[in-house]
């Protein structure tokens, strides 16, 4: 079975998101969405919101699991038997960044293979950071995010 981890901070889950994992679902029999645990950051959303979230938009895709972990991605992979890293790519700037993960995650989990796929054109400028200062100004992030996505985005704001 081919088993790919998906890591990331996830907040909140983009449709660029969404894009890669349903693409990477054609690839892998089995995808986990993994929800870094990352105390030296303030997220909007809870590790526990973030997995909620996660698992709705991906309900149609009975191969994925949301998952969260902590520590050493390199670590996480071996504890779940898997020795493939799913990573999305929006733009050339983020090349150098993933290609340094990626060659670390090699470095110290040799069996590691990091898999890119391209986000599809029209999410490639989508971003979490960018989704939540938009939602935070109170416009329309629909055409950004699932709908359940954008209404606790609202929430969170105060803008039911």
């Amino acid at each position: 079975m081919k088993v790919a981890v998906y890591p990331g901070s996830f907040d909140p889950i983009t449709y660029g998101h969404l894009d890669i994992i349903e693409r990477g679902a054609k690839v892998f029999d089995k995808i986990i969405v993994a929800v870094l645990v990352n105390s030296s950051k303030k997220p909007l959303f809870s590790v526990e919101e973030r997995k909620a979230l996660i698992s709705q938009a991906t309900a149609h895709l009975p191969m994925v699991e949301v998952d969260s972990f902590d520590g050493l991605l390199v670590d996480y992979l071996h504890k779940r038997q898997a020795n493939v890293i799913l990573r999305g790519l929006r733009a050339i700037s983020d090349f150098e960044y993933e290609l340094q993960l990626a060659s670390t995650n090699r470095q110290l989990r040799p069996e590691a293979e990091t898999f890119f796929l391209m986000t599809s054109n029209q999410h490639s400028f989508i971003s979490s950071g960018m989704v939540k200062e938009v939602a935070k100004h109170g416009a329309d992030v629909k055409e950004l995010v699932p709908n359940h996505v954008a209404m606790a985005l609202a929430k969170k704001f105060g803008r039911e």
